[in-house]
C-alpha cells in the first residue's frame, strides 16, 4: 500500500525479560514500518527513582512531558511510513499518565511465563518487585482496552512465537489488519539507532541475534522468598494466556 493510506499504530504491550526487543527488530525490518523504543522510559525513571544501568544518562536524552510523548505516539507515522510499531513496556505506564490515548493505538499484548521472565530478571538484578515485572500493570491496561473497545486485543505468547515464528507473525497481521512480510523473520545483527540510549546496557543478546531463537524448555526454580510474588505474576499471565493466539 501506499504511505499515504490511512496509518497504522501499534503499541505492543510488554513486561521486561521477554523478546520485546527481538520482536521491534521483526516490525523494524518491514519497509512500510517506522519504530519506536520504549518512549515511557526516560519519564518512568525519573518519576520512580529506579535505579537503573545508565539511568543519569538515560533521562537528559528522554522526552519528560507525558503529553509530548503521547502526541507523538498518536502523530504521524515517522519517515512517511504506514506502520508505527511502539515497543511499550508495561510498567512504564505509570498510573497518573492518562490512559485516552490507547483508543488511538491498535493495542497488542507480548506476554512471558512469569517464573522464566523472573528467573531471567534475577541475573541482571536480586533487588525484585512486583512491581518490576509489569505483569499487573499488563493485566491492567488489557482490560482498559477490553472495556473501552468491546473486544478482545490480541495477545501473543513468546513461547509460542519462538516455536513457529511465520504462524503467529501472521496471526499477528491478520489481527491487527496488515499484510504478512517474511521480512519480519530475519534480520541483520547488530543495535540501531532506533534503540534506546539504553540498548548497550540491555539489548547484547538481541544484538547478535538475526532471527527469533528457537525456544528451549528448561526448569526454573524461584527462590522461596519469591513465591508469593510468583503467584500474583501468574495470575495475571494465565487471565491473558487464554486469549493468546496460536
Amino acid at each position: 500500500m501506499a504511505a499515504t493510506s490511512v496509518p497504522i499504530r501499534i503499541a505492543m504491550w510488554s513486561g521486561p525479560r521477554n523478546i520485546s526487543t527481538a520482536m521491534m527488530r521483526a516490525w523494524e525490518n518491514r519497509p512500510d514500518t517506522s519504530v519506536i523504543d520504549e518512549p515511557f522510559y526516560g519519564f518512568y525513571l525519573k518519576t520512580t527513582g529506579k535505579d537503573h544501568p545508565g539511568a543519569k544518562e538515560i533521562i537528559p536524552q528522554c522526552e519528560m512531558d507525558g503529553g509530548k510523548i503521547i502526541a507523538t505516539l498518536t502523530g504521524s507515522v515517522p519517515n512517511g511510513r504506514r506502520i508505527f510499531y511502539q515497543k511499550q513496556m508495561t510498567h512504564h505506564l505509570l498510573p497518573l499518565v492518562d490512559r485516552h490515548w490507547l483508543g488511538a493505538v491498535s493495542n497488542c499484548f507480548l506476554i512471558r511465563d512469569p517464573a522464566e521472565v523472573m528467573a531471567s530478571y534475577l541475573k541482571k538484578d536480586v533487588d525484585l518487585a512486583l512491581e518490576d515485572l509489569g505483569f499487573v500493570q499488563q493485566f491492567e491496561i488489557f482490560n482498559y482496552v477490553r472495556q473501552q473497545t468491546g473486544g478482545i486485543p490480541p495477545v501473543i505468547d513468546a513461547k509460542d512465537v519462538l516455536q513457529n515464528p511465520e504462524r503467529i507473525l501472521r496471526l499477528l497481521c491478520q489481527a491487527i489488519g496488515v499484510e504478512f512480510d517474511a521480512a519480519m523473520l530475519s534480520w541483520p545483527p547488530g543495535l540501531r539507532e532506533t534503540d534506546g540510549v539504553w540498548a548497550k546496557y540491555w539489548y547484547h543478546e538481541v544484538a547478535r541475534s538475526t532471527s527469533f531463537q528457537p525456544h528451549k524448555s528448561k526448569a526454573v526454580s524461584l527462590p522461596e522468598e519469591f513465591r508469593g510474588i510468583h503467584e500474583r505474576c501468574r495470575e495475571c499471565y494465565e487471565q491473558l494466556h487464554i486469549h493468546r493466539l496460536k
